[in-house]
C-alpha cells in the first residue's frame, strides 16, 4: 500500500491510523520507532513488511508504565522490577516471560517479550490514549542507520507509512539497553542509552554483557550486521595515532572529539567538541547519515570512543556498522 506520508504533531491522526492497523512513526528519547498495535498480528506484520525486517528478529513492545507492563508479562523478576521502577520511563528494555496475549510474531516465537516505557512526552500521551501497547522497532529500512529526527524517517519511509509523529530530535540518540535474567544472573543483551554502570549501581549486582547474535537473536537488535551506512566504514581505536599514510581518497571522518593531526579528508564530523559521551551518542546516527549521503565521500573512518559509559553503546553500533561494510 502506498501513502502520501504526512509529518505532524496530531495525536488524533496517529491514533486513527494505529487503530486502523497501520504503522505510524513515533518519537522516543532514543530513536524514532515504527509503531503498530502490538496485540494485533496483522498490524505487526505491516512493520516487518515496511522495514523488510526478517520475522526471526523480535520487536520491543512499548507500554506506558510498570502497571501496564504487568498485563503482558507472565512474570516480572524482582531485580528487573527494581530496574524498571528506577529507570522507567527511560532507555531501559526488560526481557521477561510473556503472557499469551502477546502474539508469537512479536517475539519471533520465543517465550520472552521485550518491554519498555519510553520517556518522550508526546509518545507517552499517545500511549495513554490507546487501548493497546505499541510494537516499535527503529523506523528505518532493516539494517540501516536508525533515525533520530522525523525528517530521517521521511527520507527513508515516505510513501510507505501514512503518518510521522514529530517530536523533534531524539535526546539520547542510541537505542535502549535490553536487560534480562539467566539462571539468577542479570544479563545485558544489548548495550544502549542506559549505561552498564547505572544498571549495576541500581541493581547492586554485577551484570553479564552478552555479545550480539549472528542469527536467530533472543532479543531485539542483536544481529551482527546493523545500524549500517551504505558506504564502507572502517574503525580506528580511540588513541592519538591515525594512519595518515593509508588515507584513501574521498575520505570522511567521524571523530569522537577534536584532534589536531588528521589524514587528508573531504568531510569531518565531530560527535562532541568536548569529548562528552552523552553528546556523542545523541549525534552519532545523524553524523553517520550525513557522511553516508555526502557525494564527495566514498569511505568513512570512524574513531571509537572510550569503552566506558555510553561509549560502550556507541562502539557497539560502530562495530556492527563496520561489520556490514566488510
Amino acid at each position: 500500500m502506498s501513502f502520501k506520508t504526512q509529518i505532524g504533531t496530531d495525536l488524533e491522526e496517529a491514533i486513527r491510523w494505529l487503530t486502523a492497523g497501520q504503522c505510524v512513526a513515533i518519537p522516543t528519547e532514543t530513536v524514532y520507532g515504527l509503531a503498530a498495535n502490538a496485540l494485533d498480528p496483522a498490524a505487526a506484520a505491516v512493520i516487518f513488511a515496511v522495514k523488510n525486517r526478517p520475522a526471526f528478529d523480535p520487536l520491543i513492545v512499548h507500554v506506558l508504565d510498570l502497571d501496564e507492563a504487568t498485563a503482558y508479562a507472565e512474570e516480572l523478576p524482582p531485580l528487573l522490577r527494581r530496574l524498571a521502577e528506577r529507570f522507567w520511563p527511560g532507555p531501559l528494555t526488560v526481557l521477561v516471560p510473556k503472557k499469551a496475549l502477546i502474539p508469537d510474531l512479536i517475539t519471533a516465537g520465543l517465550p520472552r517479550v521485550a518491554l519498555r516505557a519510553p520517556a518522550h512526552l508526546l509518545t507517552r500521551q499517545l500511549l495513554a490514549r490507546l487501548p493497546f501497547p505499541l510494537a516499535a522497532p527503529s523506523a528505518n529500512p532493516f539494517g540501516y542507520i536508525s533515525p533520530t529526527t522525523a525528517q530521517h524517517v521521511y527520507d527513508q519511509l515516505k510513501d510507505k507509512i501514512p503518518y510521522i509523529l514529530d517530536g523533534g530530535p531524539c535526546t539520547i540518540g542510541v537505542e535502549s539497553a535490553i536487560v534480562g535474567m539467566e539462571d539468577g544472573a542479570l544479563v545485558v543483551y544489548r548495550l544502549g542509552g542506559l549505561t552498564v554502570e547505572a544498571i549495576e549501581d541500581a541493581a547492586q549486582k554485577r551484570v553479564v554483557v552478552r555479545r550480539h547474535s549472528v542469527s536467530n537473536p533472543i532479543a531485539p537488535g542483536l544481529l551482527t550486521t546493523h545500524y549500517a551506512p551504505r558506504k564502507r566504514l572502517l574503525l580506528w581505536p580511540s588513541s592519538d595515532y591515525w594512519p595518515i599514510q593509508a588515507a584513501p581518497p574521498k575520505l570522511g571522518l567521524l571523530l569522537f572529539r577534536c584532534r589536531e593531526r588528521l589524514p587528508p579528508h573531504t568531510r569531518c564530523f565531530v560527535l562532541s567538541q568536548s569529548g562528552d559521551l552523552a553528546e556523542a551518542a545523541q549525534n552519532l546516527f545523524s553524523a553517520l547519515r550525513a557522511l553516508d549521503s555526502a557525494e564527495d565521500v566514498e569511505t568513512i573512518w570512524a574513531e571509537q570512543c572510550p569503552e566506558i559509559g555510553l561509549g560502550r553503546a556507541i562502539n557497539d553500533r560502530l562495530r556492527r556498522a563496520a561489520t556490514a561494510a566488510e
